[in-house]
């Protein structure tokens, strides 16, 4: 079980992997192929989830209490019952909030400094 006391700050920075396996799971719970079916769409490929990062990803996230295996399950005559859905912690709801600020303060940095030309009219 995760220490209750852990300070979300303290397990910053996320790595690419674990990052967005919480980003996946952040509008619900998901088995994980369905994890890495997101990853895969969000990142248009450039992150690989494949089942040994993913699973390993998930046995590490398990154990700091950033998710937690969900209860619910579906009607198993519409659902395979080997799968097993993960959802969101509290705490890996704090830590994704605070990565995902983070991310944002480092991208208004290279704002300020002209590296992005996404969204800037007349810049190609």
């Amino acid at each position: 079980m995760a220490n209750t006391l852990t300070n979300p700050e303290d397990l910053l920075p996320l790595t690419p992997a674990v990052f967005n396996i919480l980003l996946a799971l952040a509008d619900g719970e998901k088995h994980g192929y369905g994890i890495m079916q997101e990853v895969e769409a969000n990142t248009n490929g450039q992150i690989p989830m494949g089942p040994g990062t993913l699973y390993g990803s998930i046995k590490r996230m398990l154990k700091a209490g950033l998710i937690k295996e969900s209860d619910e399950r579906p009607d198993p005559s519409m659902d395979d019952q080997r799968r097993k859905y993960y959802q969101l912690s509290g705490l890996g709801q704090q830590v994704l909030r605070l990565e995902v600020e983070r991310l944002a303060a480092q991208v208004q940095v290279a704002r300020a400094k002209n590296l992005l030309t996404y969204g800037q009219e007349g810049r190609t």
